[in-house]
């Protein structure tokens, strides 16, 4: 009877706690200053829509470059190991020799990132994509700083939870004499015959088996992605991360499909691999022409692999960047098709045929949207009440707040809520404490224990951050 009376006091505690924390927060919603303070204390659950190499600031990266002295490309700020023939290339050490190396300094800072952008010499989008072919060259060899960058960040602003894309598995399976395959998927998908085209994938993904497409998944997740992750001691009592497999949109469709098969085989067998997505502009010509072939390429490996979580990058479009009928049918057929389990950005939700249907379908089937406020808004110009958010919360589909690529984007996760509150004020801090929760709940952990483990630990780090209020 004692403990049943504890665990009641101790209820009514934790709510008088909660309801102290929410009046704070509505008496400082209109205060940017104190919501970055309130923000940043509070627990934020996980990040699940991460790139692992545009999270990474630049500052360590072109210490790295510099470091390794790396050749430079002094018009386009492009860095590479090796010098090629053609282009205006310095090495590191031959500028700083010279005194110019502060200067180009300030000068990659800007093309590596959204550092200093002032919104008129480039096109944001631009800007955004391109930096990750500038700034390449300098993460192999450093993924475990990297990974110890991200980690000590989210720990820092009381995040517990990373679910990384980290790599495309570049699977070094020949695919010269299958080069006639891409034309006879076109054809076949440009009549949208999925008869045609599954047997297609069929010839293919036994011609992979038969190319130790395993191997390479088994040798990138144990010699690579695992020992890393246990040398590093990544996962502890403050943090946990995860990874997802990705595929670049851009590719040939016979490419990407063996890099698609090769993702799935190593998101099947390994605890850490969390997922597959797939990534690189949405509105590129590959990417609009094959999608609906990338979506039933989807639906087929998970055919072969139904255990497989997978989320896509889907709707990440507005109007004026494609033509309004491409608006219609992205993030339908990433759920349709495709049967994705979590939609990244999702932007276009508004222009997508059959809106609101589609919006209860996702909100039945728990297909949570993860929502990056400060990418939309940079990329895309889409913020405030022309973001979809509303539309998402009014029909109760499962919401979790992301930051997509921190370091491109000089943001972090405090940043996100913060444009959150400030910019949605029917967004009580009871949901957003939901979207938090969600954050995990939602995130594709294979170990239930693992799971739980961080749900508990959320309830304790609420605990601990809701008795601060009232403040003394």
């Amino acid at each position: 009877m004692k403990i049943y009376i504890t665990l009641i006091i101790s209820a009514i505690i934790n709510l008088s706690q909660a309801q102290n924390a929410n009046s704070y927060f509505e008496k400082i919603r209109d205060n940017e200053a104190e919501l970055t303070a309130f923000f940043s204390q509070m627990p934020k659950g996980g990040d699940l829509h991460h790139h692992f190499s545009g999270s990474i600031y630049a500052e360590p990266m072109l210490e790295d470059a510099i470091a390794d002295d790396f050749y430079l490309n002094t018009s386009t700020m492009e860095v590479l190991k090796e010098k090629p023939e053609t282009g205006n290339w310095e090495r590191f050490s031959t500028l700083n020799k010279k005194g110019e190396l502060y200067a180009y300094k300030q000068k990659i800072m800007e093309k590596w990132s959204a550092k200093d952008y002032n919104g008129v010499s480039y096109p944001s989008d631009k800007l955004f994509f391109e930096s990750f072919q500038k700034f390449s060259p300098t993460i192999p060899g450093h993924f475990g700083e990297g990974l110890l960058e991200l980690k000590n960040r989210a720990i820092s602003e009381n995040l517990s939870y990373i679910e990384t894309q980290l790599s495309t598995i570049p699977a070094d399976i020949s695919t010269k004499d299958l080069a006639t395959f891409n034309a006879q998927l076109r054809a076949a998908a440009s009549n949208k015959d999925e008869k045609a085209v599954k047997k297609l994938l069929e010839s293919l993904y036994k011609t992979f088996q038969k190319r130790d497409a395993k191997k390479f998944a088994q040798d990138f997740n144990i010699n690579f992605v695992a020992k890393m992750h246990n040398d590093l001691k990544i996962d502890d009592d403050k943090f946990t991360m995860r990874y997802q497999n990705f595929v670049l949109r851009f590719m040939e469709p016979v490419d990407l499909f063996k890099n698609l098969v090769v993702a799935f085989i190593s998101a099947d067998s390994s605890d850490l691999m969390a997922g597959v997505n797939i990534v690189s502009p949405e509105d590129g010509d590959n990417s609009m022409n094959d999608y609906w072939l990338h979506m039933v390429m989807f639906k087929y490996c998970h055919s072969i692999f139904p255990d497989v979580k997978y989320t896509l990058h889907a709707g990440e479009l507005t109007l004026g960047l494609v033509q309004p009928e491409d608006l219609t049918w992205h993030i339908n057929d990433a759920i349709y098709v495709a049967g994705a389990n979590r939609i990244g950005h999702g932007v276009d939700m508004a222009y997508e045929k059959n809106a609101y249907s589609l919006l209860q379908y996702m909100a039945k089937q728990q297909i949570p949207i993860e929502i990056n406020l400060v990418s939309n808004e940079f990329i895309l110009r889409v913020k405030e009440n022309r973001h979809p958010i509303s539309l998402y919360r009014d029909f109760n589909v499962p919401i979790v707040i992301s930051t997509d690529d921190a370091g491109i984007l000089r943001t972090n996760m405090t940043e996100q809520y913060v444009l959150l509150a400030k910019r949605y004020k029917e967004v009580s801090y009871s949901e957003i404490k939901q979207y938090v929760y969600n954050s995990i709940n939602f995130s594709f952990i294979k170990n239930e224990k693992v799971k739980k483990e961080l749900v508990q630990d959320l309830d304790r780090r609420f605990e601990k951050f809701e008795a601060n209020f009232p403040l003394k």
